[in-house]
């Protein structure tokens, strides 16, 4: 972590840092961006931030968007939306579970048969009302936000790594995306950690989520010191609280409606 990055962690962990967060006015995007026979790869791309990614690179110019789901016909049906906006880019719909490891290593030899990838956005995640386990063992919140998301970008990185030695002129991205939440987690320091989120004991949608992102931000950041940015660029971005996200979409309607006011 940088010298500036470390003075302003205590500031973002607080309630203010937050607050000055959500009023956050985005870059302008230089005039000449083109995506033009780029492919990007969004996973959790048929609904909220990822459908709304998807969106804004094919209005950039995207030649080749793959949309990253677990159901084929919610993709389809995301997919089909996007295809009537940008009839000139190419939209495919590709199977990804993400609470399995076997899926997500075969969703991985097929993205070495593409001729190139330029950007890909690691956004599928998860909040259970309930305690829920996965066919893993693991807690299915940890499972998709931290475990499976961690072994997707450690298998892509060398078939991108690969693809910018084709003949690339920019190394690719590998864009993960984070929670304020993280800033909020809390995680006992005696014992293993992955076992906290693994047992039953004190569920906590929020929390669990909280301690899930926090341990991928923690992942990613330690997996960027070994990466060459020149082979590929590797960082995380927060979208801040965010409505229309159908994020909370299993939980009571009151409480749904109530995160769609923010």
């Amino acid at each position: 972590m940088s010298a500036e990055l470390e003075h302003q962690a205590a500031f973002e962990a607080t309630f203010r840092g937050w607050l000055s967060r959500q009023f956050t006015t985005p870059k302008a995007l230089p005039s000449n961006l083109d995506l033009n026979e780029k492919i990007a790869i969004i996973t959790g791309s048929n609904t909220g931030l990822g459908f709304e990614a998807s969106r804004q690179l094919l209005k950039l110019g995207l030649s080749h968007l793959i949309m990253a789901v677990r159901s084929q016909t919610k993709g389809d049906a995301a997919a089909s939306i996007l295809r009537a906006g940008f009839p000139q880019s190419t939209v495919s719909v590709w199977i990804l579970d993400m609470e399995s490891y076997d899926s997500v290593a075969s969703f991985v030899d097929r993205c070495a048969t593409l001729p190139r990838i330029d950007i890909v956005v690691l956004n599928a995640a998860l909040i259970k009302p309930s305690f829920t386990r996965a066919s893993t063992g693991h807690e299915l919140t940890l499972q998709v936000v931290y475990f499976s998301t961690a072994l997707l970008a450690i298998l892509l990185l060398p078939v991108l790594k690969a693809k910018r030695a084709a003949g690339g002129t920019r190394p690719p991205v590998i864009t993960v995306v984070g929670s304020d939440l993280a800033y909020r987690a809390d995680i006992q320091t005696t014992g293993p950690v992955l076992e906290q989120l693994d047992r039953d004991q004190g569920y906590s949608q929020f929390l669990w989520y909280s301690r899930s992102k926090l341990l991928i931000t923690f992942f990613v950041s330690k997996l960027a010191e070994s990466v060459d940015p020149n082979h590929v660029l590797l960082n995380m971005v927060n979208p801040g609280t965010t409505r229309g996200t159908a994020f909370l979409r299993e939980f009571s309607p009151l409480l749904a409606k109530l995160a769609g006011v923010l």
